[in-house]
């Protein structure tokens, strides 16, 4: 309890009831599972600060990295994507979380054998040739800056390998348990955006994380996606009742350039702009520069 609030005399009601507001916000949570392009888990908890307190069930239809998901701990969830190779991963890990162990650490100790890059390499080949979870989820901690990309017209993964060392199976097993227990009531599921939005019922919150215009196409462009059809799928949640939060294109270059991205008037009623640092996908493009410039915003676009 702060003892500078006690001193200017406020009451022992007033303090508690500080306390328990406090108690109640977010807390950051670090502890990355997947690596992903756009990943929120560094600012997730300020996304959550945003959410309604009374919600029911969440529902998280773009999954990628799920840093909100895992941030949240929702008592009962339903996250699905359209990637089939990372909703396995995600199936996996509720299901077999001992069977994610072991994908990751029979690829990590390839390096012992054909080094790192020759490890990556392997991996890649062999999920190109077959693309699935087991793969994949050792390629997105090796890859570069997590910038998992795909070949606009087949889908090819194509990312090299990253300057880092992957982290060891025992920290990458922690995680996995760690991530277990914070998942343990969500359902996975590999579902388009629409499908997902449509079980949501009156006092759920959706929070919609999709690929974004201005930075991912190199990333999303093997999958289709419109833009339109998010907004009809969350004036149809809105209209059942459903609290929906979005994140989107916001600004980059530390705010000098807005990405001018057209929003359905009345669609949403507030609006916040939250800081996601530097931008990895312009690092990636850039040979690993430290881009003081490339600062980006997001967009939190909320529908109540």
């Amino acid at each position: 309890m702060n003892r500078d609030r006690w001193e200017q005399g406020m009451s022992v009601q007033t303090l508690f009831a500080f306390a328990a507001e406090e108690e109640s916000q977010p807390k950051p949570f670090k502890l990355q599972l997947l690596k992903w392009i756009g990943n929120k888990q560094r600012f997730a908890h300020e996304i959550i600060s945003y959410f309604p307190t009374d919600y029911r069930v969440y529902h998280e239809p773009f999954l990628g990295s799920g840093a909100v998901l895992g941030t949240l701990a929702p008592k009962r969830g339903f996250a699905s994507d359209v990637f089939g190779p990372l909703v396995e991963i995600w199936q996996t890990l509720h299901h077999s979380p001992e069977t994610l162990k072991r994908w990751y650490a029979e690829r990590w100790h390839r390096m012992s054998r054909l080094g790192k890059e020759g490890a990556y390499e392997a991996t890649k080949a062999d999920y190109n040739a077959k693309p699935d979870g087991a793969d994949l989820v050792f390629l997105c901690r090796a890859c570069y800056g997590g910038v998992v990309r795909f070949r606009k017209e087949d889908g090819y993964m194509s990312t090299p390998c990253g300057p880092h060392k992957p982290i060891s199976p025992d920290s990458f097993g922690r995680r996995v348990d760690e991530w277990h227990r914070r998942t343990s009531g969500t359902c996975f599921e590999a579902m388009d955006f629409e499908q997902a939005m449509q079980r949501a019922k009156a006092g759920d919150i959706v929070y919609c994380d999709p690929p974004y215009s201005f930075t991912q196409k190199i990333l999303y462009g093997a999958q289709a996606f419109s833009l339109e059809r998010l907004f009809k799928a969350i004036a149809d949640c809105k209209a059942r009742g459903v609290y929906v939060a979005l994140s989107i294109d916001g600004s980059k270059k530390s705010g000098n350039l807005i990405c001018d991205v057209l929003i359905p008037k009345g669609l949403f009623k507030e609006e916040a702009l939250v800081n996601c640092g530097r931008s990895m996908l312009r690092r990636f493009q850039m040979n690993g520069q430290t881009l003081e410039e490339e600062v980006v915003a997001d967009r939190l676009l909320l529908s109540y």
